[in-house]
């Protein structure tokens, strides 16, 4: 595999390393040492498959606070998605920074999203499927999420929203939360 660091601390697209032959090619798309060496958590708790209809749907942003972060590695298998991540840890030098990289079958790619990253995305094509990993368990006590549409992080979604979920629509936006998720009233 080949880990490329993006501008965001600890967020990595992980391409393929192909070893072609006459039949195709064969590579790993996840190897635990591999991530290790890389100093990215390798701990897979579920796997996920979200389909999506409609092109322009979009899903996030989300994430879930300590003690239940997640990791996820997010791949697209079918169609296409402009996945984004938002870093969230204060501590962070890239904190409140996000970008977005479009993922299809066939880029192969997988995008690496490390704890407390809000996470979404946008299908570009009718009919999309996007599996993620993820190193924790779904805990509903601890999810959070930000406005896909948030004015302070301007994020530019590549086409109109078709599709989005009551619950996306009705995150807070970042200057009525406190740092960690957390609403404030």
């Amino acid at each position: 595999m080949i880990f490329t660091e993006t501008a965001l601390k600890d967020a990595f697209i992980i391409d393929l390393e192909e070893k072609p032959d006459h039949r195709g090619f064969f590579a790993r798309s996840f190897c635990a040492q591999e991530f290790e060496a890389h100093g990215l958590k390798p701990t897979v708790a579920q796997c996920n498959l979200s389909f999506n209809y409609k092109k322009g749907t979009i899903r996030g942003m989300h994430y879930q606070i300590l003690p239940a972060a997640e990791t996820k590695l997010i791949r697209c298998t079918k169609g296409a998605i402009y996945d984004v991540i938002i870093d969230m840890r204060p501590e962070s030098p890239s904190f409140l920074s996000h970008i977005g990289v479009e993922l299809t079958p066939e880029n192969r790619r997988a995008l690496y999203v490390p704890e407390m990253f809000a996470h979404g995305y946008q299908a570009l094509t009718d009919e999309t499927e996007v599996v993620y990993q993820v190193g924790e368990f779904y805990t509903p006590g601890y999810e959070r999420g930000l406005r896909y549409d948030d004015p302070f992080f301007a994020i530019d979604w590549p086409l109109d929203v078709t599709e989005i979920s009551e619950k996306d629509l009705n995150w807070p936006l970042l200057r009525m939360m406190t740092v960690g998720g957390t609403v404030s009233r």
